[in-house]
């Protein structure tokens, strides 16, 4: 089954793939920013997407605050 976007409609992060926030993210901010904005090891220890998406899919509480601050990047574009 595939759901079409109307299903969530007031959903943002509708349709976005972890990966993709992650590529946003690292275009907007270094390493070092998103480890002071979000104090994960996965971003301070040879930090990479790979490892960062290994940790934050296993990682409910992490994940989230990604997610919002993925969600405060895009509303300042």
């Amino acid at each position: 089954m595939h759901q079409n976007s109307e299903s969530q409609p007031n959903n943002p992060l509708h349709g976005v793939t972890l990966v993709e926030i992650m590529e946003h993210l690292t275009q907007i901010y270094t390493w070092e920013d998103l480890a002071s904005k979000i104090n994960i090891n996965c971003f301070k220890s040879n930090p990479s997407i790979k490892s960062s998406l290994k940790f934050l899919r296993r990682t409910s509480w992490a994940r989230e605050k990604v997610e919002q601050l993925y969600l405060k990047s895009i509303q300042k574009d």
